[in-house]
């Protein structure tokens, strides 16, 4: 059969069309092929779409025996072995495999403690979020984000508020890989981690939070706790540790505000180790240290880092950051509660706005967990940062009047104090 146009009434091909010379005509068009719009293509049109469809035949072809032949290779030298087919697939990740487990099962005292801690900061920020908005009278903003190598985060923000001026509560589960050089570092206090290898799996969940009241007389406060964990390749633990501590920072000294804030604590303290409070605290005002100022962040609170299996085991020093955790609540509440309607000045004002200042010195220059997640690939940056006041001020050569209160929070701030 002839791959010619043909004639729809007659049946029989149409011949090629012959050009006039000297005349300027309509192209002949063949009635039986048709464009996309139904329009007759032209002789010309009907060859270069002949010449297309046996261009992309041959490539079609191509392809497939390509396609056969690398098939063929891989299936003889690679057989798949019918007693284990799933050798041969990808090995999950170790995120992948936490999530899979908290679908199927979710989070029992029986879960790895990667995911029992990351239950336990949820549960913690919801509750403080909850107890926030009560105060303040408005909503946080919640923001769910999550990171390409595994977990994510829930920021909780709340900003020009009545109480707060700014607020934030963060919980953060992190799955990464640390460089030789950060494991070199690390193994100063964790000497299971491998020195030889170039890279090592991690895991961190945490929740952080910072608040900071709108009145001068409320105090900054500021949270954090913490798990650590190395991963080895087959997705077991490798070392794993503790961390964290909260802090209290006011503008102006109420000694009474120190003394509740500093005993709440202890008694959380006391419930575990007797010991941990006062070394806690020492250690507290050293890390706290704005060293360029020479006077520490607040009035401390605790502080501590690297609690692993020379501590105590893993469960008791969970049960003892569950309850410094808990303690929170009843431990700044009723200094907010007294403190946060009270007449201030506009010199009251500014001063408070130059403590700020100091604080962001700290956070940006000296402290570790704010360098850590700089320096963190794919880290949420306006987590990080969250820290930081709304406002705050720098004025050049600024010294507080001898003998007034701005006086002695600063003698205070020089030479830390015992409070209990």
């Amino acid at each position: 059969m002839s791959d010619k146009p043909t004639d729809k009434h007659t049946g029989k091909p149409q011949p090629k069309p012959r050009a006039t010379e000297g005349k300027t005509r309509e192209p002949v068009r063949l009635m039986s092929e048709v464009d996309a719009r139904g329009k007759p293509l032209t002789w010309k049109e009907y060859e270069r779409k002949e010449r297309r469809k046996t261009r992309w035949a041959w490539i079609w072809t191509v392809t497939g025996i390509i396609f056969v032949g690398v098939l063929a290779y891989d299936m003889h030298y690679n057989p798949i072995d019918p007693n284990h087919p799933d050798e041969h697939l990808e090995a999950p990740s170790v995120a992948e495999r936490d999530a899979l487990a908290k679908r199927e099962s979710g989070v029992t005292e029986n879960s790895s403690m990667r995911l029992r801690m990351e239950a336990f900061v949820k549960e913690q920020q919801s509750n403080i979020v909850a107890e926030l908005e009560k105060i303040d009278g408005g909503k946080f903003r919640v923001d769910t984000w999550d990171r390409m190598q595994g977990g994510g985060g829930i920021s909780c923000v709340l900003q020009d508020g009545v109480v707060f001026e700014k607020a934030g509560v963060n919980t953060s589960v992190v799955y990464g890989s640390l460089p030789r050089p950060a494991i070199l570092k690390m193994r100063a206090n964790h000497k299971a981690l491998d020195p030889d290898v170039e890279s090592l799996g991690f895991f961190a969940a945490g929740l952080s939070m910072v608040l900071h009241p709108r009145n001068p007389m409320a105090p900054t406060v500021h949270l954090n706790y913490r798990y650590f964990e190395t991963i080895n390749d087959d997705g077991t633990t490798n070392a794993w540790w503790f961390g964290g501590g909260t802090d209290l920072t006011p503008n102006y000294l109420f000694d009474e505000d120190a003394i509740h804030f500093h005993r709440t604590i202890k008694d959380a303290c006391d419930k575990h180790d007797r010991d941990y409070y006062p070394r806690f605290k020492k250690w507290c005002d050293e890390y706290f240290s704005v060293k360029h100022r020479g006077e520490t962040r607040g009035l401390g609170g605790i502080f501590f880092d690297d609690l692993d299996e020379g501590e105590k085991d893993q469960e008791n020093l969970f049960a003892f950051v569950q309850d410094c955790a808990k303690a929170f609540l009843p431990s700044y509440l009723p200094i907010l509660a007294k403190r946060m309607n009270m007449p201030y000045s506009e010199q009251e004002r500014a001063w408070q706005q130059l403590r700020r200042g100091r604080y962001v010195e700290f956070n940006l220059v000296h402290d570790r967990g704010t360098s850590f997640g700089l320096n963190t690939p794919g880290a949420r940056i306006e987590s990080i940062l969250m820290s930081l006041p709304l406002t705050a001020r720098w004025q050049y050569m600024h010294e507080p009047q001898p003998g007034s209160r701005e006086d002695r929070l600063t003698n205070v701030l020089r030479t830390p104090v015992d409070w209990i």
